[in-house]
């Protein structure tokens, strides 16, 4: 809030007239009578406020108003700075400082709502005494008196219910805040915290809405309007009736005439200004969804829901809005392309992480935000089966004992499970004998790899996942090589986007920066890579997953420059994925069903996912130079143990 400042523009004056003008249209009452009973009301009330002032025990605190942050409204942006949503509680407010306020909306809203401003203390006996003897003759409470002061501490300290007691209060309230607060710190706390109509409070907030632009440059006409509404928004609102609205406007540009604060000809001027009406934004959705609640939950975890809601927060996003919009109508168009192959009830969710700094570049929770916000990429744990085979090799080639030469006999093997047996069969339910590591990876066999898993512990390869930031209950059980966890297709992205950075990892995040209203840093998500894995075995695993995508089950997935991945089936073809990875860029698809059932006999991820896979990152590619991973050799081989 504003300490020093001065009101710089033109000072109200106090307004030449008698009581009696005040007291028109009280026809019971002669002019005299009405003038007595005004001046001592006045004098009542003032005097009674004061001593009031002491007695008062029970009313609020005026003094944490010195430290007072108004709820605000948070702003989330792409990376290059469009806006993609607001989020707000019940208040949607921004936050303008005084000197960023039109000179003209400052003196349309003290002419309407308080020519005496500059010159009381709190309180204005004139305007109580006036609405005292309205009241009375009223027989009940039709005319408030109420400062600018005494509507601030109205809206921040007191309930609506308009009662005589509660009129008490607020000057009592009011004269306190006068006595801690200058006239221009008060101002500005008003200006932000009135409500303006369509869930708009504050001026900057409602100048957006109803001109669409900022609060400094109203011009009068537009000032006079707003201050018009403040006493009724919504029945005044221009969106709702600009006849009425004008009618407004012309009384509020009247008052200013009869003050002197404008003359004759900005009274005209103002009146024949146009007025080009902005929109009403306070309930639209979000542009992009999926992104936006990932924000928000994200948001929500670092700094709580209430920061959220009311810190008035300026988000910088990793995203791209015409990137994700391309990955989300991709995913449509697959949806229909597999709803066409016999895949009913199909969902798809899509992650798009760069590897070398983290940032999620797209987020697709799904084939429809409209119909369901749930976010697959982030809250849904679907089983990876084959995608998982590489942490399991990649284990093995941390240890330094193996390599993707090293050979592996493919062949019926049984292990102790529990009370029972196990029998891990492949895929096709046949052997393939002796093979490497990676032709065995190449062609998604399965006992090899739980061979490769007990070889090396299945404790081993649980940790490695954690590393990896896979947080998935575990067990070290003999099948968990072929992948029968939930993981959610972040987890997955950002695993083998671990892989491609050679071991480096930043936590993923779709956040860059986080401010406050005024633009000081309130979280800067810099990558700040540490390596935790080995090198030469991540480069190693790449290695292998490229000869997935030449000469295995993935080869549905090349896109025509170096790149690495796998595929993933689970039993009964609930869960099919397609995980992979250039230099630049790491994508995870999933496709499956809400419900959890089949997708289709046959149904598999090198079949149906890796060409959604490959359209996707041609499109995403389609300006970024072919790259190549670096070979393992360019690292040293860890010394196996």
């Amino acid at each position: 809030m504003s300490s020093s400042r001065t009101f710089e523009d033109k000072q109200p004056q106090r307004r030449a007239s008698s009581g009696f003008e005040f007291l028109k249209g009280v026809g019971q009452v002669t002019g005299g009578t009405l003038l007595s009973i005004t001046m001592l009301a006045s004098s009542i009330v003032a005097g009674g406020l004061v001593g009031l002032a002491v007695s008062f025990r029970n009313l609020p605190d005026v003094r944490q108003l010195r430290n007072f942050f108004p709820s605000e409204t948070t702003y989330i942006y792409d990376v290059k700075g469009k806006l993609l949503t607001s989020i707000h509680g019940e208040a949607n407010r921004e936050v303008a400082s005084l000197d960023r306020i039109s000179p003209n909306l400052k003196r349309a809203v003290l002419a309407s709502e308080d020519s005496h401003f500059y010159d009381h203390h709190g309180i204005n006996p004139v305007g109580v005494g006036r609405a005292v003897v309205v009241n009375w003759a009223a027989g009940g409470v039709k005319e408030g008196g109420s400062t600018v002061t005494m509507q601030l501490v109205k809206n921040l300290f007191l309930t609506r219910k308009r009662a005589f007691t509660r009129k008490i209060a607020e000057g009592v309230l009011a004269i306190r805040l006068e006595q801690i607060l200058s006239k221009d710190q008060i101002l500005e706390m008003y200006l932000n915290q009135v409500y303006w109509g369509h869930n708009n409070y504050g001026v900057q907030t409602a100048a957006r809405s109803y001109f669409n632009k900022s609060a400094e440059y109203l011009n009068l006409g537009e000032s006079a309007m707003m201050a018009g509404l403040i006493q009724a928004p919504e029945e005044f609102s221009p969106f709702m009736s600009m006849k009425l609205a004008k009618q407004k406007q012309k009384e509020v540009l009247g008052r200013m005439l009869e003050l002197n604060w404008i003359n004759q000809q900005e009274y005209d001027n103002a009146l024949k200004q146009e007025i080009k009406l902005g929109k009403i934004k306070s309930f639209q959705g979000s542009a992009l969804p999926y992104v936006t609640n990932a924000v928000a939950q994200e948001l929500a975890k670092k700094f709580g829901r209430d920061a959220l809601l009311k810190g008035g927060m300026r988000v910088q996003t990793t995203v791209d809005a015409e990137f994700q919009q391309m990955a989300e109508q991709t995913v449509s168009k697959w949806h229909k392309s597999l709803l066409g192959q016999g895949l009913s009830k199909n969902q798809i969710a899509l992650v798009a992480i760069d590897p070398r700094t983290h940032f999620i570049k797209a987020l697709v929770g799904g084939v429809d935000s409209k119909t369901s916000e749930f976010n697959r990429a982030t809250q849904a744990q679907r089983q990876p089966g084959s995608a998982f085979k590489p942490f399991v090799y990649y284990t093995a080639f941390a240890t330094g004992k193996f390599a993707p030469d090293t050979t592996v006999v493919d062949a019926p093997v049984s292990y102790r499970d529990g009370d029972g047996w196990y029998y891990p069969k492949n895929y096709d339910h046949g052997f393939s004998g002796a093979m490497s590591i990676r032709q065995a990876l190449s062609v998604s066999r399965n006992i090899p790899v739980i061979k490769i898993g007990k070889s090396v512990g299945m404790n081993k390869v649980i940790e490695a996942c954690r590393t990896l930031g896979i947080m998935s209950p575990m067990e070290p059980v003999t099948s968990l090589p072929l992948g029968a966890i939930g993981v959610t297709p972040l987890e997955m992205a950002s695993a083998y986007a671990t892989f491609a950075n050679y071991g480096w990892q930043s936590p993923p995040t779709v956040i860059v920066r986080v401010t406050d209203s005024s633009g000081n840093v309130l979280l800067d998500n810099t990558p700040k890579p540490q390596l935790v894995l080995d090198p030469w075995a991540s480069a190693a695993i790449i290695d292998v997953m490229r000869t997935v995508m030449t000469d295995g089950t993935g080869k549905g997935a090349a896109i025509g420059r170096p790149a690495a991945g796998k595929t993933g089936t689970t039993s009964s073809e609930k869960d099919i994925w397609f995980v992979g990875t250039v230099p630049q860029l790491t994508t995870a698809v999933w496709v499956g069903r809400d419900d959890n059932k089949q997708l289709a006999s046959g149904a598999t991820g090198g079949g149906m996912v890796a060409p959604v896979w490959r359209d996707f990152m041609q499109k995403a590619l389609k300006d970024v130079p072919a790259e190549n991973f670096k070979p393992p050799s360019k690292f040293p081989r860890p010394k196996s143990n």
